[in-house]
């Protein structure tokens, strides 16, 4: 339910104080949709849909309705949220119960007990894309003023959700660049315990891990590490 707003200053102040380093993507979503429900006037629920690869899903909400009416439109692809987010444009629903646009999903969402919609689009990334939907449980619950303001917290938003989406694929990467080397570490060792054992060359020794791995149906890195776990632990062959 609303509440009463939070000074819009101090909204945008708070973004600067998100630490990438102390939260993830999620986080910073989930705060996003909350900062909007203290901040703009008429904010009953909020949501945030995002768009990857033309596959469009709500990435955080405050509360069920608005999870349920982002959903409704995903189900049909049409609905405020989406034109917003494909648009990268402001669309304002003042009335669900007398709109006749996408198919019927207003007067929806009006039978939910939603009398206003207002969804701002977020170009976040190439990408990605989305936007901050807000519902307000009565009818025109935003005006010009409240729009605006919107706008200018949706603004503030992308930079963050940028700077989040980025941070969180960087670490990503991070992650899957160093489990690869320790991958390519271990299969180093494992070769040249073979090498010792066989007398072979570096390629042979791989071959003789490859055709175990195959034979066992496990993977690579697996096959390596059992063997220098074996080789550690003083096991025999």
């Amino acid at each position: 339910m609303a509440q009463q707003p939070t000074d819009p200053a101090a909204a945008f102040a708070e973004f600067g104080r998100i630490k990438l380093g102390e939260t993830d993507l999620h986080g910073v979503l989930t705060r996003v949709a909350e900062l909007a429900q203290r901040t703009l006037p008429g904010a009953d629920e909020v949501s945030i849909t995002l768009v990857r690869d033309g596959r469009p899903y709500t990435a955080a909400y405050t509360g069920e309705i608005a999870l349920q009416l982002d959903e409704r439109q995903y189900e049909r692809d049409a609905g405020p949220c989406l034109q917003a987010a494909s648009e990268k444009v402001t669309i304002s629903v003042p009335d669900t119960a007398s709109d006749t646009r996408w198919d019927g999903w207003a007067p929806k969402a009006a039978a939910a007990g939603v009398g206003s919609v207002l969804s701002v689009g977020l170009p976040i990334l190439e990408s990605v894309t989305g936007a901050v939907n807000i519902y307000g449980l009565r009818e025109r619950a935003f005006d010009d003023d409240t729009i605006q303001l919107a706008q200018r917290f949706a603004g503030y938003a992308t930079v963050a959700l940028a700077n989040a989406h980025l941070h969180d694929s960087t670490t990503n990467l991070a992650q899957h660049m160093q489990a690869a080397m320790e991958s390519r570490a271990v299969i180093e060792q494992a070769k040249g315990i073979i090498m010792g054992e066989r007398r072979c060359s570096a390629d042979e020794a791989f071959a003789v891990l490859t055709k175990i791995s195959q034979d066992s149906n496990r993977k690579l890195r697996d096959v390596a590490a059992a063997l220098v776990a074996r080789v550690e632990s003083g096991s025999a062959p």
